[in-house]
This record gives structure tokens, sequence and C-alpha cells, in this order.
């Protein structure tokens, strides 16, 4: 019986190492993953302005990185973590009241069961919903300190990037087993499609709230700029992101007994602001970067479970790697047996 070649043998040993102790990193790192995914999103969004900085302004990179940097967190993040507390200060006033909105919307159900002689108040569990609300802004509370750890871990990450471009060029040639033409090619993919979704997306943000503070200055919505603000964040989860903001306003509008702005601001928001979600969206992502709407729609549903926020951007990408890691393996190993006559298969 042949051997096998101790070659071999050690190759295969030396790979299956690598993918121990890589599986072992991963899943250590996965409750920060979105900060690794952050730093990478940022860094194709500053390059270019780096660059400009160092080159053609003679900046030096640390001072240039540090700029960027600070820039950022005033213009992204800070926005972005004062709308959350907001949210979670309205989650809060909703969940000390939470059996008084849901016995109004209990009220609202009878009516309902009047007309359609249906029972489905005793589907309605005050309690397990209650137990839910608070159960859900204690996992909230508990995940504060996971998302500091990624943001200082993708500020981190975008200084050495940043500063040191080079080296990160050279090391994916060196640790990557792909040719240069490969490499540069899924680097277009990738630059593409974050530069769609990490601009394309705020953008439909932006205009969903727009309509959706509409409704609300319409119907006389309290703090209608606070949910503006609200339905924007929401907005960036296609398909069911606007009922973030619009459903809460709904919740609490109908526990205070104003049944007709509670219902018109909901059918506004189900039939305007959710015809116009998918169409706007559509539209502004395949002009920004002619991104397929599939990819971005396909994208985003896989992105979401498994990055969480940042998978809005990521999610689309991953699709999109996929289709270039494909289409590069047909180029490179596709032609071989080229000579089989196509009518033989």
């Amino acid at each position: 019986m042949k051997q096998i070649s101790p070659k071999i043998i050690r190759q295969i040993f030396i790979l299956l190492l690598v993918l121990l102790i890589g599986s072992m990193i991963f899943r250590e790192m996965l409750p920060y993953l979105s900060g690794v995914l952050g730093a990478i999103t940022f860094y194709i969004l500053l390059r270019k302005l780096m660059i400009k900085l160092v080159k053609k302004y003679k900046w030096k990179p640390a001072l240039a990185a540090i700029t960027l940097m600070v820039a950022s967190f005033f213009v992204v993040l800070i926005p972005l973590t004062g709308s959350a507390i907001m949210l979670g200060n309205k989650i809060g006033e909703t969940a000390n009241n939470s059996e008084k909105v849901i016995e109004a919307f209990k009220q609202q159900v009878s009516r309902i069961e009047a007309q359609t002689h249906m029972d489905l108040n005793s589907q309605i569990d005050t309690e397990s919903v209650t137990s839910w609300v608070t159960d859900s802004l204690q996992n909230m509370v508990g995940s504060t300190f996971n998302v500091f750890i990624a943001i200082g871990l993708m500020y981190f990450m975008l200084y050495f990037m940043l500063t040191n471009r080079k080296a990160l060029r050279q090391s994916l040639r060196d640790y990557i087993p792909m040719n240069n033409e490969s490499l540069s090619q899924i680097g277009r993919e990738i630059q593409t499609m974050v530069k769609s979704n990490a601009i394309g997306i705020p953008l439909v943000a932006i205009a969903q709230g727009i309509i959706a503070l509409i409704g609300f200055l319409i119907f006389g919505i309290e703090d209608p700029f606070f949910w503006f603000v609200i339905v924007t964040i929401g907005s960036m989860i296609p398909f069911v992101g606007t009922l973030i903001g619009i459903l809460p306003v709904f919740i609490l509008t109908l526990s205070s007994g104003q049944d007709f702005k509670a219902w018109g601001i909901l059918i506004y928001g189900i039939i305007v602001v959710g015809s116009t979600d998918n169409l706007i969206r559509l539209y502004v992502l395949q002009k920004l970067d002619n991104v397929h709407p599939l990819i971005t729609l396909i994208g985003v549903i896989i992105g979401v479970p498994l990055f969480g926020f940042i998978g809005l951007i990521f999610g689309p990408l991953l699709v999109s790697l996929f289709m270039a890691l494909v289409k590069i393996y047909k180029e490179e190993y596709g032609n071989e047996g080229s000579g089989v006559n196509d009518e033989q298969l």
C-alpha cells in the first residue's frame, strides 16, 4: 500500500491547526465583530481623505488619522448614541406604563370583537407582554458594555489601518492565497458595496424620516422631531424598520385616549411610509453604484442576524463577495476541460 508523503501529512496538520486556532479566535471575537467591520467601513470611507491630507497638505499621518477619527465620532457616533438614548427613555416610559398601554390596546380589540364576533382578547396575556418588555430592556442595558468595547476596538484598528496603509496592503497580499489581480477585483467589489450602503442607506433613512415627519405634523403627534429621528434610525432596516418609530407612536397615542390620531398615524405609517420605503431604497441604492437591488435585499436579510446593525452594510457585501469569489474561481479554473463538447453535457 502506498504511504502518504510526510510533507502532505505536515501540511494537513498545519492547516488543521490554523483552522482550530482561527475558529477559537473568531468565536471569542464574535461579540465584538461589529467593531472590526466598523473599522473596515470607516477605513474605506476615509482612505481618500487620509491620502489627501498626508500627500497634498503634508499633514503627519498620526495627526491626519486622529483628526478623521474625531470627525467620524462627532458626525456619526454621537448622533447615533443620542438617538439610542432618546429611544431608550421612551421605551422605559412605555415599560413603566405597559399594563396601562396594553389595556388600552385591548379596549380597541374589544371594539373589533364586537363587530367581527371573534375572541381576540383571550389571546393577549398582559403579564407575559409586560415581562417580555422588561426582559428586553434588561438585555439592551446588558449589551452596553460590549458596545463600548466594540467602539474602542474599532477606533484602535482604524488608527493603525489609516497610518499603515502600505503595510496593510502588503499583509493582505502575503496572507491571502490569491494573485494580485484577484485581490484587486475583490478590493474593488468591497469598496463599491461599502460606499453604496454606507452612503446610500443613511440617505434613504433621512428621506423616510422626512415622510414620517410630515405624517406626525398632520396628525399632531407630540414630539414629532424626536420621532423623526427614531424613524430615521429605524428606517435603516428594510421593510420593518420604519415600524420601530411608527408603532411606539401608535401605542403611546392610543394609551392617552387619542384613538383617531393613533389609528391615523398607524395607517399612514403602514401605507404611505411603508410603501415609499422600498421604492426609495431600491432607487437610491441602484443609482448610487449600480448595485442590484436583489443583492441589497438578500444581503440585509442575511447580514442583520449575523452582524447586527453593521450587517446593513456588510450583509450585501457578503453576498457580493461570494459572487466575486465564484467569478474568480471560474476565471482561474473554469477553463480546464473546456474542450468537452457542449452537446455531450
